[in-house]
């Protein structure tokens, strides 16, 4: 809110290179919301990925928290106005990396019951695998 009082003050002065600087900033900042938000929608996408790769298995509830990552996801990366996304392909794909060891600490608690550490489960899934999975399950096209 700061921002926007600093923003609405430099334009009233014409200083219209400082309300720049402040339009930068706050779209940085949006942007970076978005990227969070993604992400934590990612770590749940990935932990229920993992789980069913690690236990050779499925349940409803797994396959409706990916299902409801996977739209969140795609619903929190659409640029409404502008049209378009906001990460690009490759970026989505650093951010479920980012997401991925997160995930593995969180299903080590889930996965058998916790009977793994979480370096014993990242060596029992695919990592490829699963982002894989993951990007076609967020694609635009899915």
């Amino acid at each position: 809110m700061e921002e926007l009082l600093d923003l609405k003050s430099l334009l009233l002065q014409g200083d219209v290179v400082g309300a720049l600087a402040i339009v930068e900033e706050l779209e940085e900042m949006s942007r970076d919301d978005k990227i969070n938000n993604i992400r934590s929608y990612a770590v749940v996408l990935l932990l229920h990925l993992i789980k069913q790769q690690a236990e050779k298995r499925t349940t409803r509830s797994w396959e409706i928290s990916i299902r409801n990552s996977a739209l969140e996801i795609k619903n929190k990366n659409k640029r409404r106005r502008a049209g378009g996304v906001y990460l690009p392909a490759e970026e989505l794909r650093l951010t479920l990396e980012e997401a991925f060891p997160l995930a593995i600490n969180s299903a080590s608690l889930d996965v058998e019951e916790g009977r793994y550490t979480p370096e014993e489960l990242e060596q029992l899934v695919d990592q490829n695998d699963i982002i894989r999975q993951a990007m076609v399950l967020i694609s635009p096209d899915s």
